[in-house]
Protein backbone atom coordinates (compact mmCIF):
# COMPACT_ATOMS: atom_id res chain seq x y z
CA UNK A 1 0.00 0.00 0.00
CA UNK A 2 1.21 3.48 -1.17
CA UNK A 3 1.74 6.26 1.43
CA UNK A 4 0.64 9.82 1.37
CA UNK A 5 2.75 11.67 -1.03
CA UNK A 6 4.60 14.49 1.07
CA UNK A 7 4.33 17.84 -0.16
CA UNK A 8 6.98 19.55 -1.86
CA UNK A 9 9.91 21.96 0.35
CA UNK A 10 9.18 25.57 0.53
CA UNK A 11 10.56 27.27 -1.99
CA UNK A 12 14.08 29.26 -0.70
CA UNK A 13 13.25 32.56 0.05
CA UNK A 14 13.78 35.33 -2.07
CA UNK A 15 17.20 37.43 -1.25
CA UNK A 16 16.89 40.92 -1.96
CA UNK A 17 19.69 42.77 -2.84
CA UNK A 18 20.28 45.19 0.73
CA UNK A 19 19.34 48.20 0.17
CA UNK A 20 21.81 51.15 -0.58
CA UNK A 21 22.76 53.32 2.97
CA UNK A 22 21.65 56.63 2.07
CA UNK A 23 24.65 59.12 1.40
CA UNK A 24 26.44 60.82 4.17
CA UNK A 25 26.46 64.75 4.01
CA UNK A 26 28.97 65.33 1.88
CA UNK A 27 29.51 62.23 0.15
CA UNK A 28 27.84 63.63 -3.12
CA UNK A 29 30.85 66.16 -3.06
CA UNK A 30 32.92 64.01 -2.85
CA UNK A 31 31.63 61.59 -5.54
CA UNK A 32 32.06 64.71 -7.44
CA UNK A 33 35.34 65.44 -7.65
CA UNK A 34 36.39 62.03 -7.80
CA UNK A 35 34.27 60.93 -10.67
CA UNK A 36 33.32 63.96 -12.39
CA UNK A 37 37.10 65.51 -12.36
CA UNK A 38 39.05 62.59 -10.96
CA UNK A 39 40.35 64.22 -8.39
CA UNK A 40 41.55 61.81 -5.33
CA UNK A 41 40.29 63.07 -1.80
CA UNK A 42 41.41 62.16 1.97
CA UNK A 43 38.86 60.18 4.55
CA UNK A 44 37.04 62.38 6.64
CA UNK A 45 34.80 65.67 6.89
CA UNK A 46 34.93 68.29 5.19
CA UNK A 47 36.18 66.45 2.11
CA UNK A 48 39.60 67.74 1.25
CA UNK A 49 41.12 67.35 -1.62
CA UNK A 50 44.56 65.68 -1.99
CA UNK A 51 47.00 68.48 -3.74
CA UNK A 52 50.44 67.27 -5.91
CA UNK A 53 48.86 64.51 -8.45
CA UNK A 54 46.51 66.74 -10.89
CA UNK A 55 47.19 70.45 -9.66
CA UNK A 56 49.41 72.67 -7.04
CA UNK A 57 47.94 75.51 -5.16
CA UNK A 58 48.90 78.91 -4.86
CA UNK A 59 47.63 80.47 -1.98
CA UNK A 60 47.83 84.30 -1.25
CA UNK A 61 45.82 87.34 0.36
CA UNK A 62 41.79 87.19 -1.60
CA UNK A 63 42.33 90.63 -2.17
CA UNK A 64 45.86 90.61 -3.57
CA UNK A 65 44.30 87.75 -5.73
CA UNK A 66 41.50 89.77 -7.35
CA UNK A 67 43.69 92.29 -8.47
CA UNK A 68 46.38 89.88 -9.93
CA UNK A 69 43.52 88.39 -11.93
CA UNK A 70 42.51 91.85 -13.03
CA UNK A 71 45.70 93.27 -14.20
CA UNK A 72 46.26 89.63 -15.97
CA UNK A 73 42.79 90.44 -18.27
CA UNK A 74 42.03 87.49 -20.67
CA UNK A 75 45.58 85.96 -19.65
CA UNK A 76 44.16 85.88 -15.71
CA UNK A 77 41.16 83.86 -17.33
CA UNK A 78 40.15 80.39 -17.69
CA UNK A 79 41.69 78.28 -14.70
CA UNK A 80 40.07 77.22 -11.38
CA UNK A 81 40.06 79.83 -8.83
CA UNK A 82 38.84 78.88 -5.50
CA UNK A 83 38.61 81.47 -2.16
CA UNK A 84 38.16 80.56 1.49
CA UNK A 85 38.93 82.46 5.09
CA UNK A 86 40.17 85.64 3.22
CA UNK A 87 42.67 83.46 1.25
CA UNK A 88 42.28 82.75 -2.16
CA UNK A 89 43.46 79.38 -4.20
CA UNK A 90 44.86 79.84 -7.83
CA UNK A 91 45.18 75.95 -9.02
CA UNK A 92 48.26 75.28 -11.13
CA UNK A 93 50.20 72.87 -13.14
CA UNK A 94 51.22 70.09 -10.69
CA UNK A 95 54.94 70.49 -9.54
CA UNK A 96 54.49 74.58 -9.71
CA UNK A 97 54.93 74.19 -5.67
CA UNK A 98 58.49 72.71 -6.48
CA UNK A 99 59.46 75.63 -8.58
CA UNK A 100 58.61 78.55 -6.86
CA UNK A 101 61.76 79.32 -4.60
CA UNK A 102 63.88 79.02 -7.57
CA UNK A 103 60.98 81.27 -9.89
CA UNK A 104 60.98 83.63 -7.04
CA UNK A 105 64.70 83.64 -6.86
CA UNK A 106 64.92 84.61 -10.52
CA UNK A 107 62.41 86.83 -10.76
CA UNK A 108 64.69 88.52 -7.77
CA UNK A 109 61.28 88.30 -5.35
CA UNK A 110 63.23 85.76 -3.37
CA UNK A 111 64.95 87.64 -0.46
CA UNK A 112 61.45 89.36 0.03
CA UNK A 113 58.74 87.97 2.94
CA UNK A 114 55.64 87.54 1.12
CA UNK A 115 52.42 86.37 2.00
CA UNK A 116 52.55 83.49 -0.33
CA UNK A 117 52.21 80.11 -0.03
CA UNK A 118 52.91 76.85 -2.50
CA UNK A 119 50.62 73.59 -1.88
CA UNK A 120 52.16 70.67 -3.21
CA UNK A 121 52.19 67.02 -3.14
CA UNK A 122 51.18 65.92 0.40
CA UNK A 123 49.10 68.65 0.53
CA UNK A 124 45.52 69.27 1.06
CA UNK A 125 42.72 71.59 -0.17
CA UNK A 126 39.55 72.08 1.36
CA UNK A 127 36.77 71.11 -1.91
CA UNK A 128 34.41 73.89 -2.41
CA UNK A 129 30.68 73.03 -2.82
CA UNK A 130 30.70 71.93 -6.74
CA UNK A 131 28.82 73.58 -9.12
CA UNK A 132 24.89 73.62 -8.36
CA UNK A 133 25.16 72.60 -4.48
CA UNK A 134 25.56 76.22 -3.30
CA UNK A 135 25.43 79.56 -4.52
CA UNK A 136 28.09 80.62 -6.09
CA UNK A 137 30.29 83.85 -4.54
CA UNK A 138 30.11 86.66 -6.60
CA UNK A 139 33.60 88.19 -7.22
CA UNK A 140 34.76 91.22 -5.30
CA UNK A 141 36.94 93.92 -5.70
CA UNK A 142 40.38 94.75 -3.79
CA UNK A 143 39.45 94.87 0.05
CA UNK A 144 36.04 94.01 -0.31
CA UNK A 145 36.96 90.73 1.42
CA UNK A 146 37.28 86.99 0.12
CA UNK A 147 34.20 86.58 -1.84
CA UNK A 148 33.02 83.49 0.33
CA UNK A 149 31.68 82.98 3.65
CA UNK A 150 33.77 82.36 6.65
CA UNK A 151 35.48 79.06 7.03
CA UNK A 152 33.67 77.76 3.51
CA UNK A 153 35.74 76.82 0.50
CA UNK A 154 33.99 78.32 -2.33
CA UNK A 155 34.42 78.38 -6.18
CA UNK A 156 35.33 81.57 -7.61
CA UNK A 157 36.15 79.68 -11.30
CA UNK A 158 35.23 76.30 -11.03
CA UNK A 159 36.66 73.27 -13.03
CA UNK A 160 34.71 72.11 -15.69
CA UNK A 161 33.59 68.72 -15.63
CA UNK A 162 34.33 66.17 -18.54
CA UNK A 163 37.50 68.29 -19.30
CA UNK A 164 40.90 67.94 -18.84
CA UNK A 165 42.28 70.45 -15.90
CA UNK A 166 45.56 70.23 -16.38
CA UNK A 167 45.19 71.79 -19.88
CA UNK A 168 44.16 75.30 -18.29
CA UNK A 169 46.51 75.27 -15.56
CA UNK A 170 48.97 77.64 -15.85
CA UNK A 171 52.59 76.28 -15.84
CA UNK A 172 56.33 77.09 -17.22
CA UNK A 173 56.41 77.04 -20.48
CA UNK A 174 59.69 74.99 -20.23
CA UNK A 175 57.07 72.15 -19.05
CA UNK A 176 55.40 72.27 -22.00
CA UNK A 177 52.00 73.66 -21.00
CA UNK A 178 49.58 72.88 -23.52
CA UNK A 179 46.14 74.77 -24.68
CA UNK A 180 45.78 78.34 -23.66
CA UNK A 181 46.85 77.91 -20.04
CA UNK A 182 48.94 81.13 -18.92
CA UNK A 183 52.66 81.53 -18.50
CA UNK A 184 53.33 80.25 -14.50
CA UNK A 185 55.94 83.15 -14.38
CA UNK A 186 53.68 85.63 -15.74
CA UNK A 187 51.60 84.45 -13.47
CA UNK A 188 53.62 84.26 -10.29
CA UNK A 189 55.40 88.10 -10.70
CA UNK A 190 52.02 89.35 -11.36
CA UNK A 191 51.20 87.95 -8.23
CA UNK A 192 54.09 88.51 -5.99
CA UNK A 193 54.00 92.07 -7.12
CA UNK A 194 50.01 92.42 -5.48
CA UNK A 195 50.83 90.96 -2.60
CA UNK A 196 54.04 93.50 -2.25
CA UNK A 197 51.90 96.34 -2.77
CA UNK A 198 49.13 95.33 -0.18
CA UNK A 199 52.24 95.15 2.37
CA UNK A 200 53.75 98.43 1.92
CA UNK A 201 50.47 100.03 1.70
CA UNK A 202 49.03 98.74 4.56
CA UNK A 203 52.63 99.49 6.55
CA UNK A 204 52.46 102.58 5.71
CA UNK A 205 49.18 102.95 6.84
Amino acid sequence: MVGPVPDPPPPPPVRRPAARPPLEPGDEVRLWYENALGWPTVPGRPVRLAVGERFDVLDLPAEAGHAALERLGRAGRGFPVAAQGGRMRLLVAAGSAEELPGLLDWLEWGSLELDLAAIGAGGLMDAPRPPGHAVPAPPLPPGRGHGGTQGAAVWLRPPEPGCEVEASLPTLSAMGGRGDAPDLVRLVNTVVTQVHRIRLRRSCA
